[in-house]
């Protein structure tokens, strides 16, 4: 028998409970973190395979390329299979393509295992759907924003920890911990997730069809990706040019410290499950605009931080540092709720309005580290951070014409 309140096979009600919230946030921390890492490792893995300038840059590509399909072609199946099967069959894939990783004896070879890892890892938008479905009423937007802070604290930290451990142990460590990790994670979700089963009878075929008629239909969809991709734009502009940034003087910080810095960004997150609470009590439209707002003055406050010319680098790096927690909590504080606005729409179709709501925004994080590039040859860190503030103040634009939802 079908509850039609949510699209899924009539069952005892499944409450999350706190540990199990946490479990949620620790699995896609974990499996996020295979997404970022390979753009700190390009500088050690392109001279060990012997490959060229432009196969480097294709290895920090290939995991956001495979992540981006897996969110169009293999989010959506969560709207057809049985999603505890599914996730763990995605999970396992993950595992042997991190592991093949480890072991690749070409660039080619390479670039083909990490397209698998990132499409695999769009298993995390399975996830939060699952964990957004077990919450009690009216406090589904506390529950993503508890599982959203640990996603957030695994993209800020994967870049540090991928560094670390290819310090001590080179590059092949990183993927080989991961696949280890990730068998792990595997074995304890085997155990603790709960059965969920769409009700959708539809062929594959016209579910992905389906996306285009969801997007069309769906205008809170439209909004929240949109400024979900610019707030994302700012957030890879930023991150992809402040090494360059840090690296010169009043810096002059290394690889390492670089890498220590990018640890202050995770303060961020601790406040992404406010935001969720923030949507539960009907803030949604204010919530969004303060995030904008912090955004812009992050940037604001970035650029006149990295353009000082005080001799003393503590106190400009100490104001960089505050300005990239203010962008992680405006970028954050976005997406969660965005993320609670569209779960709300459509119950059984969260596993494709889920991968629409994130491949868009994905798409909004390649458009801002190919930006990066651009303007710090046109302008330096002063356009990289007028750049970020500008698609702040887009956002802000969307806010305005759109009005409440």
């Amino acid at each position: 028998m079908l509850d039609t309140n949510d699209g899924q096979l009539a069952a005892p009600a499944v409450t999350i409970t706190g540990p199990q919230t946490l479990l949620f946030a620790t699995a896609v921390g974990i499996i996020v973190t295979n997404l970022f890492a390979p753009q700190t490792l390009v500088g050690l893995i392109g001279p060990s395979l012997g490959a060229n300038a432009a196969s480097v840059g294709l290895v920090a590509m290939a995991t956001l390329l495979g992540y981006a399909a897996g969110l169009f072609f293999l989010v959506p199946l969560a709207d057809l299979a049985e999603n505890r099967v599914l996730i763990l069959r995605m999970l396992i894939a993950a595992a042997l393509a991190a592991g093949s990783a480890a072991l690749a004896p070409t660039a080619a070879a390479l670039l083909i295992v990490l397209f698998i890892l990132g499409a695999a890892c769009s298993a995390i938008q399975i996830l939060v759907p699952i964990a957004a479905s077990m919450a009690p009423p009216g406090q589904d937007g506390r529950v993503i924003g508890d599982v959203m802070s640990g996603l957030m604290v695994g993209i800020l930290l994967a870049r540090p920890l991928a560094s670390l451990i290819a310090d001590a142990w080179g590059w092949r460590a990183f993927y080989g911990l991961s696949a280890a990790a990730l068998v792990l994670l595997a074995c304890v979700l085997a155990l603790a997730l709960p059965r969920r089963r769409p009700a959708a009878r539809s062929s594959y075929g016209a579910l992905i069809a389906s996306l285009f008629d969801l997007l069309r239909d769906e205008p809170v969809l439209r909004r929240r990706a949109l400024t979900a991709a610019l707030v994302m734009a700012a957030f890879s502009l930023f991150w992809t040019a402040v090494a360059l940034r840090l690296a010169q003087p009043p810096f002059d910080l290394g690889q390492r410290g670089i890498a220590l810095f990018a640890l202050v960004g995770a303060g961020g997150a601790v406040v992404t499950p406010l935001f969720g609470r923030a949507g539960d009590r009907g803030w949604t439209r204010s919530a969004t605009i303060a995030c904008h707002l912090v955004l812009i003055g992050a940037m604001a406050l970035a650029g006149w931080a990295g353009s000082t010319n005080l001799s003393a680098s503590w106190w400009p790096l100490a104001l960089m540092g505050v300005s990239a927690v203010l962008l992680d909590i405006g970028v954050t504080g976005d997406q969660t709720l965005g993320r609670r606005a569209i779960n709300l729409l459509q119950p059984k179709a969260r596993g494709r309005l889920n991968g629409l709501f994130v491949g868009i925004f994905f798409i909004g994080g390649a458009i801002g580290s190919m930006l990066a590039g651009i303007a710090w040859i046109a302008g330096g860190w002063p356009a990289v951070c007028a750049i970020g503030a500008a698609f702040g103040l887009i956002a802000l634009l969307v806010d305005w014409i759109g009005g409440p939802e």
